[in-house]
């Protein structure tokens, strides 16, 4: 088998497993907050002393995969990553009605996220913990957006798969690990309390101090300067944007955590530019 052949299963591989990974990140995003909430509202009555709802049982798989409108079950064939939902148009089967965009773009992201991969590391370790590293970001952008706020879920294991991965060096060694995951909770943390003393208002979320962290396990903590202000830079943008061109009030909260997510996939992959970045700035402040 040529090179060129060789390049050619690995990328289709590549984009397979990500339409699957995709799906299954797609079903988690929608889940797993609504499994939080539940467990947070059961432990409520439980402290006052109330008897929890009864309600039918709730997971990543029960119950199975189904329409939101009409609650048809869906079955293997309707089941296929993006094939299933371009082949009947984005439609259900049984009623008709618009499944909606969420679960195809985001099979279509972890796909191209794995074929980002496949190119940039090689056929080793380095790639397997490269997708879980930027399948999680995905998932977290994806949940931040949807809901707002970022669950301990997502972020914790992602901290702590990154400590392992860089216990040989991988992406940084495992001093500057470490120094990374602290930098980055508490670089954000001093920024959160210091924006609360001085306004009586949250500026940001606490899964952002948690994401930032475990970005800073994953990249070590020289990446953070470049990943703090890629990630500010891209949330002024959006703020322009969704203000002048959709109306958007300025004070309507915004999601934190996709801008953190871009700029540590950036951090991963591309970690010479942000080094550029800051070098880029850094004239410009002076």
């Amino acid at each position: 088998m040529t090179m060129e052949m060789l390049l050619g299963v690995e990328a289709l591989f590549a984009v397979l497993l990500g339409l699957v990974v995709g799906s299954f990140l797609g079903v988690v995003a929608h889940r797993l907050p609504l499994m939080l909430e539940r467990a947070w509202a059961d432990h409520c009555a439980e402290t006052i002393g109330a008897k929890a709802p009864s309600r039918p049982h709730y997971n990543l798989f029960r119950p199975p995969s189904h329409c939101p409108a009409c609650k048809h079950r869906l079955g293997i064939l309707e089941n296929i990553p993006l094939v299933s939902w371009l082949l009947q148009r984005g439609h259900c089967r049984a009623c008709g009605s618009f499944i909606g965009w969420r679960e195809p773009l985001v099979e279509v992201a972890a796909a191209a996220l794995a074929l980002l991969v496949v190119w940039r590391f090689g056929p080793d370790w380095d790639r397997a913990f490269a997708a879980i590293f930027v399948w999680m970001l995905l998932l977290a952008a994806v949940i931040d957006i949807q809901r707002g706020w970022l669950p301990d879920e997502v972020t914790g294991p992602m901290l702590w798969i990154g400590l392992v991965a860089n216990l040989g060096g991988r992406f940084a060694s495992p001093e500057d690990a470490v120094i990374g995951a602290v930098a980055g909770y508490l670089s954000l943390w001093l920024v959160y309390w210091g924006f609360r003393l001085a306004t009586g208002r949250e500026g940001m979320g606490l899964g952002d101090l948690h994401l930032l962290a475990a970005i800073g396990a994953w990249t070590g903590w020289q990446a953070l300067p470049g990943v703090i202000l890629l990630s500010a830079l891209l949330g002024l943008l959006w703020a322009a944007v969704a203000c002048l061109a959709l109306g958007r009030s300025r004070a309507e909260p915004m999601p934190f955590g996709p801008m953190l997510a871009l700029a540590g996939l950036v951090a991963l992959v591309w970690p010479d530019s942000l080094a550029g970045l800051l070098t880029g700035v850094s004239p410009a402040l002076a």
